[in-house]
């Protein structure tokens, strides 16, 4: 993981977006946009190929053939979510491009629609395999692609040579998804400002570094 009138949190796919293709990519795109909708209303237990195909308006045996299980289609709308997700930031500090990486976050995660998606998704990962694997490569891609702020800033002297910056991109999201999904915490920009400061403090302080000496 909205209202028409209202526009899609930064860095996540708006639901119905045009994206050119022929016919093919355009079944792909509305069938992906029923099955977002579907978990963010029903969760994943109640996800059902067939009331995908009438919600996307194309034939079951589409839907089934190219498919088949509820977790093949969950699997395939995080791959399309990471392949259509916003750049990062480049605010030329660390600690800026880290906020704005958090708020995207809170953003994301605050959204009516997305939201709910992304916890149908997290709940969906933990009972099955393909699910979770498909989240495990969404993150994945999402840090590699925040990880340049992290790369740049050492470049700029700003953090110690050899931080881990899959580490410190990892630091800021994780505390925001643990309100979320642990704690049920309604997330504000206050969280979004000390997640950021918090991995950007431990940064600098050389935390992933490997220059810190373990206790």
């Amino acid at each position: 993981m909205t209202d028409a009138a209202a526009p899609p949190p930064p860095g996540i796919p708006p639901p119905g977006t045009v994206r050119p293709g022929g016919r093919t990519a355009r079944v792909r795109e509305a069938v992906l946009r029923a099955s977002g909708d579907a978990l963010a209303e029903r969760g994943f237990e109640a996800l059902d190929l067939a009331d995908v195909a009438r919600r996307a308006e194309v034939g079951k045996t589409t839907v089934y053939r190219r498919w088949g299980t509820p977790a093949a289609l969950a699997a395939d709308l995080l791959a399309d979510m990471a392949e259509q997700s916003l750049p990062r930031a480049d605010t030329g500090t660390v600690e800026g491009d880290l906020l704005a990486n958090a708020r995207l976050v809170v953003r994301t995660l605050t959204d009516p629609r997305q939201g709910r998606l992304f916890r149908a998704l997290v709940a969906a990962s933990l009972c099955d395999p393909e699910t979770a694997a498909a989240l495990h490569r969404f993150y994945e891609v999402r840090v590699a692609e925040w990880a340049g702020c992290v790369t740049d800033a050492v470049a700029r002297g700003e953090l110690p040579t050899g931080t881990d910056a899959h580490a410190v991109v990892a630091a800021v999201s994780a505390p925001l998804y643990y309100a979320f999904l642990n704690l049920g915490a309604p997330l504000t920009d206050h969280h979004a400002r000390r997640a950021a400061h918090a991995a950007a403090t431990a940064a600098r302080a050389g935390v992933w570094s490997g220059d810190t000496e373990d206790d």
